[in-house]
């Protein structure tokens, strides 16, 4: 583990932008041959600075946006037949996917047995239509698909964070560790993100405090000064999502700046050919990565989704590329 490569006037510079951070560019080694194949391989990539939430955006932020423009995420719209070529006319219904638990062990290849399409689940109801936000204006917005995150991000006159930007920034200074805080998962017994503790799905000790979303500070923030870069909620990036990283630069002078991800012709779900959806990459695990099933809880762990898919353990955050001073 050694800090990242980054300028030599590198600092942290504190918000003439009410709640980001500002983040120096630099080098870094990207990605991680150690977990899962999506990650491979490591290579060195170069990004600019720029400023990034400090949190995730939260149910506080997303209400104001929503009553500022009248927005109306996906999750609350009814789906449209020819987008679900053999879809159940039942299930054309506005909703979104929550984790609805099991009290037993089941197969850990079938998500079926612990995710539910909930109609009338939404940001605003986010364990279904008898839920509420209520008390909950610190914790991050879920139930967002990329179309609203994006929406937002432009309303706020600001953008989503490429993948290397988030990972960048993510990292927190340190080039290699393994978590965003180091190398050890949880140092001197204390618990650095809100993720899952026991046998996944059906065993939750709440070890961490939290069954669901914890409050965006409820956690150490990393070197940079960000909040929940790992655990609580999966974050949307801008990047279309590639099933690998391309090879590292042969020489010095080869290494990528500012990359910007995979193409939208190659984001589709080849297990799915029939459902034409692209897909963009997430990042920073959640409440739900596990030991014993999804070890993504770090910086380089990634994961596709379809932009027209919300769930119950996935939010956002945004930045801003106008420099430091401005």
């Amino acid at each position: 583990m050694t800090l990242l490569n980054t300028r030599p006037e590198s600092k942290l510079a504190e918000q003439p932008r009410t709640g980001m951070v500002w983040i120096q560019g630099g080098t870094f080694r990207m990605g991680s041959d150690k977990h899962y194949p999506e990650e491979i391989p490591v290579h060195r990539v170069t990004v600019d600075g720029f400023w990034i939430d400090r949190t995730p955006v939260t149910n506080r932020d997303f209400r104001r946006f929503v009553e500022s423009t009248g927005h109306v995420t996906i999750a609350e719209r009814k789906p449209d037949p020819k987008d679900y070529p053999g879809a159940l006319p039942e299930m054309l219904k506005a909703g979104s996917l929550v984790f609805s638990p099991p009290d037993y062990p089941v197969s850990l290849s079938d998500w079926s047995q612990w995710w539910a399409f909930t109609f009338g689940a939404t940001w605003r109801r986010p364990c279904g239509p008898k839920s509420s936000v209520k008390g909950l204006d610190d914790h991050p917005v879920v139930h967002v698909a990329y179309e609203d995150a994006r929406a937002y991000a432009d309303w706020s006159g600001r953008d989503l964070p490429t993948e290397a930007e988030w990972e960048f920034a993510a990292r927190g200074g340190l080039d290699g560790a393994e978590y965003a805080w180091g190398d050890e998962f949880t140092p001197g017994g204390r618990h650095m993100a809100n993720t899952w503790q026991g046998a996944f799905p059906f065993q939750n000790k709440r070890e961490d405090g939290y069954d669901r979303t914890s409050p965006v500070t409820a956690f150490p923030p990393n070197g940079y000064g960000l909040h929940d870069m790992i655990g609580n909620v999966w974050e949307w990036t801008s990047d279309w999502y590639r099933s690998r990283h391309p090879a590292d630069a042969p020489k010095a002078c080869c290494i990528p700046g500012n990359p910007r991800g995979g193409r939208e012709a190659d984001s589709y779900d080849p297990r799915q050919p029939q459902i034409r959806i692209p897909r963009k990459v997430l990042k920073g695990g959640s409440h739900l990565c596990a030991p014993n099933y999804c070890r993504r809880y770090r910086p380089a762990a990634r994961h596709a989704q379809p932009i027209d898919t919300s769930s119950s353990h996935i939010g956002f955050r945004c930045v801003s590329r106008r420099g430091p001073n401005t």
